[in-house]
């Protein structure tokens, strides 16, 4: 497939939804299609990494995820400790830098530990950036940099007048990473179910009815080739 035309997007970021519909339609249990989906996730960075994307961040659990089954929840973070080794294994190789936001402090101690290490030993990698949202919600989030805002505020490092959306930016978990120009969710879905809000304002979205086990290069392209044929404005200034 010829994708020499074709402007590529510098930050991607992705809802993985469709894992438990498409284990059921293989009358299989829900951690089947977790566990694939898993899979998927370090084909589709390789993927992105060779088509040209610089950032890629997804949705593995959202703060809501807790209200699932317990069985569910607790294969979901064994797998996720699971696939965090995997991953810094591919990441120490590969020059990848993987950050992981959300809520850490509610997950076990081994996981947070799994996380630190991943984090702390990609921190000077400066190839592939991967983003791995765990316990995350927007809200949360933006209540979390709201509160350390406000301390800040008190304790006279920062004053009023100074804060503006750069400098709330700052204290979001995505700091230092731009905004996403591409978002894509995969199973039919349409909404953003309390993901990236701020971070989405200007954000091109695609909607595929693809389950995200199924996900591929070719799939990529795809919304890729859509967001190519989007007429991108900013405040009624087409980008050049």
């Amino acid at each position: 497939m010829d994708i020499s035309n074709l402007k590529i997007p510098e930050h991607v970021s992705i809802i993985m939804d469709g894992n438990g519909r498409w284990a059921k339609k293989r009358g299989m249990p829900r951690t089947f299609g977790h566990k694939k989906g898993a899979e998927v996730v370090m084909d589709i960075c390789e993927d992105a990494d060779a088509l040209g994307i610089k950032y890629l961040t997804i949705y593995a659990f959202s703060t809501e995820n807790w209200s699932r089954p317990s069985a569910e929840v607790k294969a979901l973070m064994i797998l996720f400790d699971k696939y965090l080794k995997i991953c810094y294994d591919k990441a120490m190789k590969n020059n990848m830098r993987v950050r992981i936001i959300g809520d850490k402090t509610a997950l076990a101690p081994a996981l947070q530990e799994s996380i630190r290490r991943l984090e702390e030993d990609t921190a000077e990698f400066d190839g592939f950036h991967l983003q791995i949202a765990i316990n995350y919600g927007s809200r949360n989030e933006m209540i979390r940099a709201i509160r350390k805002l406000v301390r800040d505020v008190e304790d006279k490092k920062i004053m009023p007048e100074e804060i503006d959306e750069e400098q709330y930016s700052s204290y979001l978990d995505t700091a230092g990473i731009p905004d996403p120009d591409l978002m894509i969710r995969t199973s039919g879905e349409q909404r953003l179910s309390n993901y990236l809000m701020w971070q989405h304002a200007y954000s091109e979205f695609y909607f595929t009815d693809t389950p995200w086990p199924d996900f591929n290069r070719q799939e990529l392209i795809r919304a890729i080739e859509a967001y190519n044929d989007r007429d991108r404005r900013y405040g009624k200034v087409k980008e050049v």
